[in-house]
């Protein structure tokens, strides 16, 4: 039975992109909290939230990871998955957890160069490069804490699959 894999990290450092050719690389199934949690509820994330606040949205997201969750699948996990202690944990229970790193700048940079960004609402309502420096410092410690290995995503993401292949072949066999 192969152990689900978790990608996490902020918003922009590539997890959907990283997953998807993760799954192919695997032959896994490659699923994502928030599309999961968007084809639920048809509303976008920027709507759960302004309909019915961060505490809620944090509840759904909780949600949608159990739900998502199974054996040979590689599943992308919203930025702040990890502030809840319950999901760190589970998560880690459950498989194997990957941190794709980047620094606020690169993170910031990219954000801004996406069409989807409107359906990612900013967290304090300032510039995103600003907003983004202030949550990697709160969730940095965070994404450390849950994850098993962490890989930078400042390389293109075929290094980046590479590197994590690398680092499971690694780790199976200890």
């Amino acid at each position: 039975m192969s152990l689900p894999i978790y990608l996490i990290g902020a918003r922009g450092c590539g997890k959907t992109t990283v997953g998807q050719a993760l799954s192919e690389a695997l032959g896994y199934t490659f699923r994502d909290t928030d599309h999961h949690l968007q084809s639920t509820t048809q509303r976008s994330v920027a709507q759960i939230v302004a309909s019915e606040g961060w505490e809620r949205f944090r509840q759904r997201e909780t949600d949608a990871l159990h739900a998502v969750t199974a054996p040979g699948s590689v599943i992308a996990t919203g930025g702040g998955m990890v502030l809840a202690e319950n999901n760190r944990r589970y998560m880690r229970e459950q498989g194997q957890v990957i941190w794709l790193s980047a620094p606020p700048d690169v993170l910031a940079e990219r954000l801004q160069q996406q069409p989807e960004a409107a359906q990612r609402p900013t967290l304090t309502g300032r510039p995103i490069a600003e907003e983004m420096g202030d949550i990697l410092r709160e969730r940095a410690p965070l994404y450390r804490q849950a994850a098993h290995h962490e890989v930078s995503a400042m390389q293109p993401p075929a290094q980046v699959v590479e590197q994590i292949m690398h680092w499971l072949l690694r780790a199976r066999a200890s």
